[in-house]
């Protein structure tokens, strides 16, 4: 099988754009790769692309151009951009195809996500006794959490503030002002202990990555950054994910758990060779619980992370470089793209202030959705 490259990165900026759709959005995060690779749309065998809510990705090609090319839909909750990722690096990895597109876009209406009880194969009443209010479920899921491994609620409150600093660095973020720790421990209170800071908010944007053999990118000439892992799992028995109204007895792991397992495995490496990680942080507590759950560290250890600020742009393992979901907001397509562009962007040396120092040579993704599935991809330059 041959090596799958990354040889063009687009992005279009997250937050609110209200003269353009989420697929607009799409098709200029595909234009600005297309150009970033140095190729037309005619050059591109097939794609595969995530919505969540902002229509079939399909359909832009009626912009893109009608080449005839394979084009396939993907929806996987929070998972949809990663597993719109996997599932483009396969076919190239099989030989089928030397370059393929995975772009994901979305653009959520203001609010809170409103998920619906029959899209996870529940009944009504189970969303009319409020269990699909994921504010309660993640507040819920980070107090035992903080219980059983001495957690803080002040290290909920450094994750964000990291986030803040961060995003005010990167020109796609849509939080762009750093928030002091104070404020976002006193803010006001949504589900306990998450105050506003803590929580991401549905967005708009769209990213667009463009995939290519080895022997294609050395073609095209780009700097060569392997995708030496992409895998993406659903959850083991006992595991304990969104949706679910109790925790087994007898615990079991977690989709992150099997999925970052398998892409270590895959790439021969070990999780202290990661120089860069993004990790999905729909909530402050997400980033802390989804470092043990990646491998990074054992649970409890992120107080001391935090406050030593080993996870800072300069520390011993960025995470979340560009303000991850607390700065950018979270439009599901393209929320886990996003994390893929910002590492190329890294391991590129293109961070500008933003960027790690060393010249980083592997990075790590994960993303996590309901009902629970994960995806994790780590590159290599």
């Amino acid at each position: 099988m041959t090596d799958v490259c990354i040889v063009g990165i687009g992005i279009h900026p997250f937050g609110r754009t209200e003269q353009r759709s989420g697929l607009e959005q799409g098709v200029y995060a595909v234009r600005d790769a297309l150009s970033d690779a140095g190729i037309e749309w005619t050059d591109v065998d097939f794609a595969y692309g995530a919505s969540d809510a902002a229509g079939n990705p399909d359909t832009m090609v009626e912009q893109l151009g009608l080449t005839g090319a394979q084009f396939i839909n993907v929806r996987n909750g929070c998972a949809a951009g990663g597993s719109a990722l996997f599932s483009a690096q396969m076919a190239i990895k099989a030989g089928e195809a030397d370059i393929g597109l995975a772009v994901g876009f979305d653009k959520h209406p203001r609010g809170a996500f409103d998920a619906k009880p029959s899209e996870y194969n529940l009944p009504e009443w189970y969303g009319d006794a409020g269990y699909m209010v994921t504010t309660q479920f993640f507040a819920m899921k980070i107090m035992r959490y903080m219980h059983l491994h001495g957690i803080s609620r002040e290290t909920l409150g450094r994750v964000a503030e990291k986030a803040f600093r961060n995003g005010a660095r990167a020109p796609h973020a849509w939080r762009r002002e750093p928030v002091p720790l104070d404020v976002i421990l006193d803010a006001p209170m949504v589900s306990d202990p998450y105050s506003k800071y803590m929580f991401c908010s549905p967005a708009e944007g769209g990213v667009a990555l463009i995939l290519a053999s080895e022997k294609k990118a050395r073609e095209l000439g780009k700097p060569i950054v392997r995708l030496k892992a992409a895998t993406m799992r659903t959850r083991p028995p006992g595991s304990f994910e969104v949706f679910a109204p109790s925790i087994d007895v007898e615990r079991g792991g977690s989709a992150t758990n099997i999925a970052s397992r398998d892409a270590f495995e895959i790439a021969g490496i070990g999780p202290e060779e990661i120089a860069i990680a993004q990790l999905q942080d729909t909530e402050a507590g997400a980033e802390l619980m989804h470092m043990a759950e990646n491998g990074f560290v054992a649970d409890g250890e992120q107080e001391r992370y935090l406050r030593e600020g080993w996870t800072e742009i300069d520390g011993r393992l960025p995470v979340n470089t560009d303000g991850g979901c607390l700065a950018c907001g979270e439009p599901i397509g393209a929320s886990g793209l996003r994390q893929v562009y910002e590492n190329v962007v890294q391991l590129r040396g293109d961070g500008g202030p933003r960027q790690v120092p060393g010249a980083p040579k592997t990075a790590y993704s994960h993303v996590y959705g309901a009902p629970g599935v994960s995806a994790v991809t780590i590159l290599e330059r």
